[in-house]
């Protein structure tokens, strides 16, 4: 009977967990969002690859990927540009006056599908959280975010791939 060597691919629970860097680009970042605006948006919107810095009011939107990698797809804009996107995203069924709770609507769905599809370039098995807003979440390290930096309508907006600051990614054996 022959045992098996070990080549090393399964990675032991002592290891660090890959850098996002190793895993994802920011030039697919940035394609799964223009996807993204494209469908949700609208086929006239586009975003424009430059950085700007981000108002004093900004919200954020993101969802959680638990998998090898665990961290969180985060969108990130002023509070001007979340109602605006709301209500291109509403289109004519925007009320009058938005309430919070229809921007929150929105802008966890913009999450939800940018975080579902970069969750799909990811190794699995991995599994998509619930979308959230709120106050931006902290990242983690350095190495472990990739960030794209977009004009919308001459807005800034930002979508970090980011791990959590307060854990270390988790391995499922």
């Amino acid at each position: 009977m022959t045992v098996p060597t070990d080549s090393g691919e399964r990675r032991r629970a002592g290891d660090r967990p890959p850098a996002i860097a190793e895993l994802i680009d920011e030039a697919t970042v940035q394609e799964i969002t223009e996807q993204a605006w494209l469908a949700l948006v609208g086929e006239d919107e586009v975003l424009v690859p430059l950085p700007a810095p981000l108002p004093a009011d900004t919200l954020s939107s993101w969802v959680e990927i638990v998998g090898p990698w665990t961290g969180s797809v985060v969108l990130t804009c002023g509070r001007d540009t979340a109602l605006a996107l709301t209500r291109a995203l509403l289109r004519e069924h925007a009320p009058e006056v938005l309430e919070e709770e229809d921007v929150d609507d929105a802008m966890g769905e913009l999450a939800n599908v940018v975080g579902g599809n970069v969750k799909a370039v990811l190794p699995g098995p991995s599994v998509l959280g619930l979308p959230e807003t709120g106050t931006t979440p902290p990242p983690g390290r350095e190495a472990d975010t990739c960030r794209v930096d977009v004009l919308w309508r001459g807005e800034p907006l930002t979508v970090s791939v980011q791990s959590h600051a307060e854990r270390e990614n988790e391995v499922p054996l």
